[in-house]
């Protein structure tokens, strides 16, 4: 199973046309049957997507709906036992308390790999592989 980051989820919304690419790729990857996300994600998409400094928004109702339709794969709950993971993985890791999250959410779910563009790609976190999806499509890091 594939741990789903917060940027694919943003990137699956975008109209912006120097997004195409990452926008398609996006789209591919949540056709596929084999992947799980985390509350903190879903968290993290609703606000990105509804922020008004947002070129285009989405509505309450849009960022609702694409929610309620992601919850058709696994999704990890925010649990103490996450976060003091979290915490101890920022800190050996030298990583931002939100991406180790991410990457506890994943291991707590059993996931192999996260698909992200902000941790270096190949790198691995204790048996937490790091992909970046989009690292063939143009203007990725």
């Amino acid at each position: 199973m594939r741990f789903v980051d917060t940027d694919v989820l943003l990137y699956a919304i975008s109209t912006d046309p120097d997004e195409a690419a990452k926008a398609a790729a996006a789209r591919a990857i949540l056709e596929s049957p084999d992947l799980a996300l985390s509350v903190q994600v879903l968290q993290e998409f609703y606000v990105q997507a509804t922020r008004p400094t947002r070129q285009y928004p989405l509505t309450h109702e849009q960022a609702s709906l694409l929610v309620e339709a992601w919850l058709r794969f696994p999704v990890q709950d925010i649990t103490v036992p996450i976060m003091l993971g979290a915490a101890t993985t920022a800190q050996a890791c030298h990583i931002s308390y939100w991406d180790a999250a991410v990457l506890e959410a994943a291991r707590a779910l059993g996931c192999s790999s996260v698909l992200t563009e902000d941790l270096a790609d190949g790198r691995d976190y204790g048996g937490v592989h790091i992909e970046n999806p989009f690292r063939r499509c143009t203007g990725s890091p």
